[in-house]
């Protein structure tokens, strides 16, 4: 009898304020939807079990816009005051409602990289599905992007990361645990911070190059 799939799941903290932006930045209008639903009808796939998205206590109009699609919003009592606050809130979640084993795999997508393509998500999980990576990121011309695949076995060590510390302090001190996943695509580099950043990917991702 052959071994059951290794599920992935996809985690996206998106309890921010977008100050920088001036706008909900996961709201905004995006190829005739909105990023948010765009990002979920992205990965909403089968290879993906669910999708957790960590939400403010007070951002009714984010919940209510989740709540309409498959994806799965969590919301803590109060609101995270960093992105490793809503990344635990997250994990902890999945492991209430999925259980994961140590192998299986979450899928990392900051709310300020939200603009993945389904030409990156297939490369990255066709590469993670060869079952040596613990954490594999995309790369572009040297550079490292989101999102960011890690086994299941890691959400106990960034929980047990000092307070005052993100994620990517893991990241840089086992090095040895990164695999990196070539791409031309300019979507793994997406901040979308700004409304400068908003219009620039716009343009970039329609094909104009501004």
């Amino acid at each position: 009898m052959a071994d059951a799939p290794r599920r992935l799941f996809a985690l996206i903290p998106a309890a921010g304020r977008s100050r920088r932006m001036g706008a909900s930045k996961l709201l905004l209008p995006w190829q005739g939807t909105t990023v948010i639903e765009y990002l979920i009808h992205t990965l909403t796939r089968p290879d993906i079990t669910a999708i957790v998205i960590v939400i403010r206590p007070d951002d009714h109009l984010l919940q209510d816009v989740v709540q309409r699609t498959s994806a799965l919003a969590v919301v803590p009592d109060h609101a995270p005051p960093e992105m490793r606050d809503s990344i635990e809130f997250g994990l902890r979640a999945i492991r209430q409602q999925f259980a994961p084993t140590d192998d299986e795999g979450w899928l990392l997508i900051p709310a300020d990289h939200p603009l993945i393509e389904p030409e990156v998500l297939d490369g990255l999980v066709t590469r993670w599905s060869q079952g040596d990576c613990h954490v594999l990121l995309p790369i572009l011309d040297q550079r490292r992007g989101h999102p960011t695949l890690m086994r299941w076995s890691l959400a106990e060590r960034i929980e047990q990361l000092p307070e005052d510390v993100g994620v990517n302090t893991l990241l840089r001190s086992s090095p040895d645990l990164v695999s990196e996943w070539p791409t031309d695509h300019d979507s793994v580099l997406a901040d979308l911070d700004t409304p400068e950043d908003y219009a620039f990917w716009q343009q970039r991702l329609a094909g104009d190059p501004g």
